[in-house]
């Protein structure tokens, strides 16, 4: 591992400011006076059962967005699959353009409610910044390299997996850090599918009207998002290509 690439503002600054902010949560939580229907919801064991449902729905949904969109992004980028590029582009755009809640509203309707169903929405939510990465980082590769590649005999696949793919990505990996975030975010809204997740802490909150039991739900969604977007800045420093690295 190229631990050189990671300043130590980039591997402390986040954690430290999650940890202040959880630990001011956590003061705060327990230094106010709840009533019965606010310690309900804010048992630990409850809180704790959200947060892990949280990130295990964050964990499939992206983990499916990888499957779909890295195999179709790779297709896509061939000559002969290029023109089905727009019409796939435009299913996808279809997805994300589509208000998160009404996605999830309809395959409701349409798949009842439960954890798949708010996979379902997650996944089509966030395909398109993976799909349309891998293409454009596969497509923006100087033809001349591939020449270059075949000209030495490399096979087709021996060019996608040895020069390619390596050169896309910074691209790919920027796409699957988005998705994880947009994951994150649309996470919480599959309370309203029966999906589980930190949404059911800030839907109680609404609906009970209990604020403190909203700011909860709300500060632990905000932490998750940020933790996770701390790894994957991480995991893109370690996996992109040394020669392609850029300085801020």
């Amino acid at each position: 591992m190229k631990w050189d690439r990671i300043t130590k503002g980039k591997l402390l600054v986040t954690p430290l400011v999650l940890l202040a902010l959880l630990l001011a949560l956590y003061l705060w939580i327990t230094n106010v006076s709840l009533d019965s229907i606010e310690k309900n919801s804010l048992n630990g064991g409850q809180v704790r059962l959200y947060l892990w449902q949280q990130i295990e729905l964050t964990a499939i949904s992206t983990f499916f967005v990888l499957v779909i969109a890295l195999p179709l992004g790779i297709l896509l980028s061939r000559g002969f699959a290029r023109p089905a590029a727009p019409v796939a582009i435009a299913l996808a755009n279809l997805g994300q353009a589509t208000p998160a809640i009404g996605l999830l509203a309809l395959l409701t309707f349409w798949l009842g409610i439960g954890q798949r169903t708010a996979l379902i929405g997650m996944v089509a939510y966030a395909v398109l910044p993976v799909l349309s990465n891998t293409m454009a980082g596969l497509r923006a590769i100087d033809p001349t390299l591939l020449d270059a590649a075949r000209g030495i005999g490399m096979s087709p696949v021996g060019v996608l997996g040895r020069v390619e793919l390596p050169l896309a990505v910074p691209l790919i990996l920027a796409g699957v850090r988005t998705a994880l975030i947009l994951n994150v975010g649309t996470g919480t809204l599959a309370a309203f599918a029966g999906g589980g997740g930190l949404g059911n802490l800030i839907t109680a909150g609404i609906t009970t009207q209990r604020t403190r039991v909203l700011i909860v739900g709300a500060v632990l969604t905000v932490c998750l998002a940020l933790l996770v977007d701390w790894l994957a800045s991480l995991a893109e420093l370690q996996l992109s290509p040394r020669g392609l690295e850029v300085h801020q």
